[in-house]
């Protein structure tokens, strides 16, 4: 077959082909495989884009409708919990469930090797896309709306576009509520450990603290405010760092459990009683708030019921049905363990400046 020829449909084995290369090699890049040599990618690529290749055969067009879940982790209990929201909505919707790694970065930065990626998820049967707490690349998200397949994002992270259907939940309230809960039991220096720049759930809930700070009449300290993964190891590092200053907080609001978890684990190790001496919140309420010692103050969040949603909206949009808003939130709630009281130290008699700035705070 000739490249030129366009009177012949090509297959997938025409491309690898014409590239030198086998239909296994093709079928990675097209699937945004990171092991593939960069030469090979592009080469690939380039005869795709010649040929005008569509993967659309007859094995390639299964009769029954998937859905397909991006994700990059699977070993949280957030991950876990949402999952189990999705999967219990696509049995129901009769669809099958496929998951993926996010694809490399050819992916993200190459129009034609997105378009190749989101095709190779419509040959497997996907009538939409479900974004697990990653990003949505540019080239991703046009070459999606250019193949008509709908994308609904959860707890997207460093997507700021306005056309993605985001799913998540009152995150701006929920930090809101933790932070009044301290401020309640009479905490006056409350540090924030949260969770990338980049999440937009993180930002949120950020901003919920200082919210709650600021209509306390609060001056935020600002080497008590700390941004970093959502990991039980940056809630050690940082809990640590926190608990180790010359006026260290009596309260710490944590982006997530496994942060909370972790400023656990370091109070432990510097003797600190918790909550006698430091009280601690996390946020999504997963299984391991009720597993700690002491029991986690948490911030619930409906995570299956995110993960139903979300199904739900992809395949309304899959039969032309637009959700009534681009964001949509689910109610928040806080449940009040034995891991926060009451403040046993004074008030601080002077606050710091707020413009005094930490090399942690971003």
């Amino acid at each position: 077959m000739s490249r030129r020829s366009r009177s012949v449909r090509a297959t997938l084995a025409d491309v690898a082909r014409l590239a030198g290369v086998s239909p296994a090699t093709a079928s990675k890049v097209l699937n945004g495989r990171s092991d593939v040599a960069a030469e090979t990618r592009d080469l690939v690529l380039g005869v795709i884009a010649e040929v005008g290749y569509h993967p659309t055969t007859a094995r390639q067009q299964p009769t029954r409708k998937a859905l397909v879940t991006v994700l990059d982790f699977v070993e949280s209990r957030y991950a876990g919990t949402v999952l189990q929201g999705i999967l219990t909505a696509a049995s129901t919707a009769q669809a099958a469930l496929l998951l993926r790694l996010p694809p490399d970065e050819s992916v993200a930065t190459s129009r034609t090797a997105a378009r190749a990626w989101v095709a190779e998820q419509k040959a497997s049967g996907a009538v939409g896309l479900i974004e697990l707490a990653v990003s949505v690349p540019d080239q991703v998200l046009l070459a999606a709306e250019d193949l008509e397949l709908p994308i609904v994002a959860i707890d997207p992270i460093d997507t700021t576009d306005s056309r993605v259907v985001s799913i998540g939940s009152t995150n701006w309230a929920g930090g809101r509520s933790a932070t009044e809960h301290l401020i309640k039991l009479g905490h006056r220096q409350i540090a924030w450990i949260g969770g990338p720049p980049g999440s937009a759930p993180s930002v949120e809930r950020f901003h919920g603290y200082q919210a709650a700070l600021d209509s306390a009449g609060i001056t935020p300290d600002r080497t008590l405010i700390r941004h970093d993964a959502f990991s039980v190891e940056a809630g050690h590092r940082h809990g640590r760092d926190v608990l180790t200053l010359n006026q260290p907080p009596t309260a710490i609001v944590a982006g997530n459990d496994e942060i909370a978890i972790g400023v656990l684990t370091a109070a432990k190790e510097l003797h600190i009683t918790v909550p006698g001496e430091l009280s601690v919140t996390g946020f999504d309420d997963t299984p391991q708030a009720t597993w700690t010692t002491p029991r986690l103050t948490s911030v619930r969040q409906p995570l299956a019921g995110m993960g139903r949603m979300a199904v739900e909206t992809v395949l309304g949009m899959a039969d032309g049905i637009q959700p009534a808003s681009q964001h949509l939130q689910l109610a928040t709630t806080l449940s009040v363990r034995d891991s926060t009281g009451p403040s046993g130290r004074p008030d601080p008699p002077v606050l710091r400046s707020r413009d005094h700035r930490s090399p942690e705070y971003h």
